[in-house]
């Protein structure tokens, strides 16, 4: 998955504007405490970020699509 590719997911399921404060603000568990935007900016890899920021919000795997059925969203590290 590519930053660009995590960005629109995270617009078209949580909204554009709310993304961005989710991104800025939220310290997600799954990435120590870093917040989506410092762990991108860490180097940490966006699909790794997107299921982390899913799974603080609670959004089921089913829903992490956007509900865009053609996209393909490579599915959490075991």
């Amino acid at each position: 998955m590519r930053i660009s590719e995590f960005w629109a997911l995270a617009d078209s399921v949580f909204g554009e504007s709310y993304s961005r404060t989710l991104a800025r603000e939220l310290a997600l568990d799954g990435c120590r405490s870093m917040t989506a935007a410092e762990s991108l900016a860490q180097g940490v890899p966006a699909r790794d970020v997107w299921h982390a920021l899913c799974d603080q919000m609670s959004i089921p795997l089913s829903e992490r699509d956007g509900g865009e059925r053609t996209t393909m969203v490579p599915p959490p590290r075991q």
